[in-house]
């Protein structure tokens, strides 16, 4: 039975509001929030009084953790395909919020990951606060990044991309907009005049509301390190990367090799394909048609359910992947993740 109050619907003048409201679990999407979403967004498109959107989370945990992977664990053990037809329609909304005829402003404030950077990053104005943590962590619960996440990071400047997908790692203010996954840096203490935007007729009436309310942020923690991460992560393959990080002198270089080698082989090498053919799309929605293709791989494998095990289930922070080698995970093994089932 769907809740009606996981995400709550509002118009205020020419704003159409959307909020996620499962505090509880930092908003995580389930498939009636998908849903209503879609169908929100599908209704304000034809409606002229509306001419902008803004979508946020309740919380002060986060916008957004992504999906409910518990969920997803109990369907893999049972061989229940359901996560296929979430992800089928998550992905939809996530290429609609990036082809959207009006302005969508979405606040990243907090938690920020999986889903969660689908329903965001992909919007025309994406801010991020002091409190911002972005993060697309699949590799490290056998899983790939998916929700248009190869698009967005096959585009971040130079490997930065790969270098936050392969070691799972999080994204402060200032690397979010340096990787290109937010736009404008907003105070939260400021936020609450983004309500001004139910006077905003026009997309100049948005932007200049949001140039308004951003301020400078920091310099990017990942910039000092962009000259050796895109010298290291420019191999075509996981095991030259592993060479070129232990090589590198750098104690960062180390500390990535450390963290990318305790998640799964075949995540990685997968991701790393996936991340290159991105990069030769160049476009959204093939590479959402290349990741339904793999997140449904994921599904009927055991390194994705045993991921979950370890890090939500029993939470023992111990998986035992299977290949536990990179050199025991073959070609024909990658290629199943881009194959369409039948």
């Amino acid at each position: 039975m769907s809740d009606d109050t996981e995400i709550l619907l509002a118009r205020h003048g020419h704003l159409g509001l959307i909020t996620l409201n499962r505090p509880k679990a930092i908003n995580a999407l389930t498939l009636n929030m998908v849903r209503v979403m879609t169908r929100a967004l599908e209704d304000w498109a034809r409606d002229d009084d509306v001419a902008n959107v803004l979508i946020r989370g309740a919380g002060e945990r986060g916008f957004c953790a992504g999906g409910d992977i518990v969920a997803i664990y109990h369907a893999a053990l049972s061989g229940d395909r359901a996560p296929t037809h979430f992800w089928r329609e998550e992905y939809a909304l996530n290429l609609m919020i990036s082809e959207y005829s009006k302005p969508i402003v979405v606040v990243m404030h907090g938690i920020v990951m999986g889903g969660g950077v689908g329903v965001s990053a992909h919007a025309a104005h994406r801010i991020v606060t002091e409190g911002s943590s972005v993060a697309m962590p699949e590799v490290s619960i056998g899983f790939v990044p998916d929700v248009g996440g190869t698009f967005l990071l096959s585009r971040a400047p130079g490997e930065l991309g790969t270098h936050l997908a392969l070691t799972a790692g999080r994204a402060g203010p200032a690397d979010c907009l340096l990787l290109g996954l937010a736009d404008l840096y907003v105070p939260q203490d400021r936020l609450s005049t983004l309500t001004d935007l139910r006077e905003c007729a026009t997309h100049e009436d948005v932007r200049a509301v949001l140039s308004a309310l951003s301020a400078p942020v920091g310099p990017a923690p990942l910039a000092e390190h962009r000259a050796w991460i895109d010298v290291a992560y420019a191999a075509e393959t996981v095991e030259e990367i592993f060479e070129a990080l232990a090589a590198r002198p750098e104690p960062a270089a180390q500390a990535a090799l450390t963290q990318i080698r305790k998640h799964s082989p075949t995540s990685l090498k997968v991701t790393l394909r996936a991340l290159r053919k991105a990069r030769s799309y160049g476009r959204l929605a093939p590479c959402l048609d290349m990741e339904l293709i793999a997140a449904s791989a994921c599904l009927g494998g055991s390194d994705f359910p045993e991921g979950i095990r370890a890090a939500v289930i029993d939470k023992d922070r111990a998986p035992k992947w299977a290949p536990a080698r990179l050199e025991d995970v073959g070609e024909a093994e990658i290629s199943r993740y881009f194959a369409p089932q039948a």
